[in-house]
């Protein structure tokens, strides 16, 4: 089954590589039988489903995440099921590639209005008045 991110855009599960390993933390025992924590891979050089440029702003936002092949990893560990820890590795990625598929505004460079200039010298120029009167010249 997919990965739905968004109503438009799904993952394939071809492009996931689970791998179950022993977790620490709570479950007394079971901790020591069971491999209940989850690394999930997203093989992002394979990946098909991703615009380009969706795809270069995820290697930016996924970080140390990202490993050497190109792909991504992301591990859970917090719950105490294999199945819990699957649904949050799921979820994170998908948060992921949501905040990926967000597209950065491009900043339009201003100039600053003539008015908002003579503000600021005014400004400037009224605290150099109250900085000169509480100079101590002239007490003599």
């Amino acid at each position: 089954m997919p990965l739905v991110v968004s109503e438009h855009l799904a993952i394939p599960d071809e492009e996931l590589e689970w791998k179950f390993i022993r977790s620490s933390g709570p479950g007394g025992q079971n901790v020591n039988k069971v491999a209940s924590a989850v690394q999930l891979r997203f093989l992002l050089p394979q990946n098909t489903s991703l615009p380009a440029a969706v795809r270069s702003r995820l290697r930016r936002l996924a970080g140390q995440r990202l490993v050497d092949d190109g792909s991504i990893l992301l591990s859970a560990r917090n719950e105490r099921s294999q199945e819990q820890n699957r649904r949050a590795a799921l979820e994170r990625l998908a948060d992921l590639v949501r905040a990926a598929l967000i597209e950065p505004k491009i900043r339009k460079k201003t100039r600053p209005t003539r008015a908002s200039k003579e503000r600021r010298i005014d400004t400037k120029k009224r605290r150099a008045g109250t900085k000169r009167q509480r100079s101590g010249r002239g007490w003599d």
